[in-house]
Formats: C-alpha cells, sequence, structure tokens
C-alpha cells in the first residue's frame, strides 16, 4: 500500500530541489550506520584533473530503507553516499578501493551488508519525532568542520567527535562546545555535542589531510578553499 497525504499518492508529490517523489526520498533515507574500521577508501575523478584518481577515506556504511548499502563521506557540506558526490570540478565516483590489496570494487563489501541488516533487525526502534536519535558512531577518519563568518579572509577548523543519524535519516557532524566539556576524552552522546549544521559558520567538512594543510596555510590547500568560495 502507497502512503499517503491528505488521500493524495505520495508518488505524484515531488520535491523541489531533488525531483525526487517523497515515497522514493521516504525509501532511501538511511536506517543504521556501521563504522569503517579496515581502511577501505571511495576512489574519485574531476575534471581539472581529467587523468587522475583521488582517494578519500570511507567514513562508515549506511543501509537505507531499500535495502542499499552504501559508503559515506564527508564531502564539502554535508554526507553523502559515495557514488553520488558532486562537487564545483564535476568531481565524480570511480569505485571503492581496499589500498591494502590494492584492488576497486564496486559493490558494498557483502560483510557489510550483512552486518547493516542484522544490526538494523535488531535494534527495530519505533520513533514518532523525526529528529528522535537511532545511532551516534565516532568519527575514525579525523574529519574537521571548516567555519568561516567573513568569506575565508579567517577560518577556525574544528575536529567532528561523531556522526549522529536521526530517525528522518538526517546525519549531523558533531562538534564539542569548549564552554561545556565537563570530561574528557568527549565521547559520542556527550551533552556538550552540538551539530554543525547548525552553525551560520559552518562552511565544510574536511579530512585531517587538507584539515592539516590548512592549519600549516598550504598554498595548495588555500587555493582550493578559494575555488570553492567561488
Amino acid at each position: 500500500m502507497k502512503t499517503s497525504v491528505s488521500g493524495h499518492n505520495t508518488d505524484n508529490v515531488v520535491d523541489f530541489f531533488t525531483g525526487q517523489s517523497y515515497s522514493e526520498l521516504f525509501n532511501s533515507r538511511i536506517i543504521r550506520l556501521s563504522p569503517e574500521l579496515d581502511g577501505l577508501e571511495m576512489l574519485y575523478s574531476n575534471e581539472a584533473s581529467p587523468d587522475k584518481l583521488f582517494s578519500l577515506k570511507i567514513l562508515c556504511w549506511a543501509l537505507r530503507a531499500n535495502g542499499e548499502v552504501v559508503g559515506l563521506v564527508p564531502w564539502l557540506d554535508d554526507i553523502v553516499a559515495a557514488t553520488e558526490i558532486q562537487d564545483p570540478l564535476n568531481g565524480k565516483w570511480e569505485g571503492y578501493y581496499d589500498p591494502g590489496i590494492d584492488e576497486i570494487f564496486f559493490e558494498s563489501p557483502i560483510h557489510k551488508v550483512v552486518e547493516l541488516e542484522t544490526a538494523a533487525e535488531y535494534y527495530d526502534f519505533q520513533c514518532e519525532n523525526p529528529n528522535d536519535v537511532l545511532q551516534e558512531v565516532p568519527d575514525t577518519i579525523g574529519t574537521h568542520a571548516v567555519l568561516s563568518d567573513n568569506g575565508f579572509h579567517s577560518i577556525t577548523l574544528t575536529e567532528v567527535v561523531s556522526w549522529r543519524l536521526h530517525h528522518d535519516g538526517t546525519i549531523c557532524g558533531m562538534l564539542a562546545d569548549p564552554a561545556k566539556i565537563e570530561n574528557t576524552p568527549v565521547l559520542p552522546g556527550d551533552d556538550c555535542l552540538y551539530p554543525a549544521q547548525s552553525r551560520e559558520e559552518f562552511r565544510y567538512f574536511f579530512q585531517h589531510q587538507i584539515a592539516n594543510k590548512l592549519k600549516a596555510e598550504d598554498p595548495e590547500a588555500l587555493a582550493a578553499i578559494s575555488t570553492l568560495v567561488e
């Protein structure tokens, strides 16, 4: 049976920004996460360097309500499925990569699929509020949030402690409020954490390699930031 709103089939109701029907959006929402702990990566290319492949560490694997399992990566101002990345240079996904055995593959690892399906069946939460927290996983790849309120004339880099999955499928990168820290180390679920996306100054997520280059004022990293600003 199709879900309906005010007597109308939701397949006929389309989200203005994505072009997807609300039933498609509902079925593609994320319902369970599993951290990537073996160093698997995503490969991508862009128009600026057509002969090169770039790699980015996968943060975690996600199970969607429709049964699909995808790798997730912090990408610009969001966390997205590796297969759906987009950027100003027309970056596109080229596959998953296991650097330990130098192998490229295109389907989510079966052990992660089994883990996620089993966990989702075991933890069958009944939620009423879209903002209810289903799960919170630690950040294991050194993600930083970039904050700026003056057009990138100055920036603040803050480590992402964890990623919080809500009942509606949204995922928030959680930062620690220094004024509220009572215990260290700060762990997922701590009361001092708040979503990076709730800050007006929030601009992007970067993994630690880029964040460290920005801290060191590396010319190439700063040039990349300038490209995004433009």
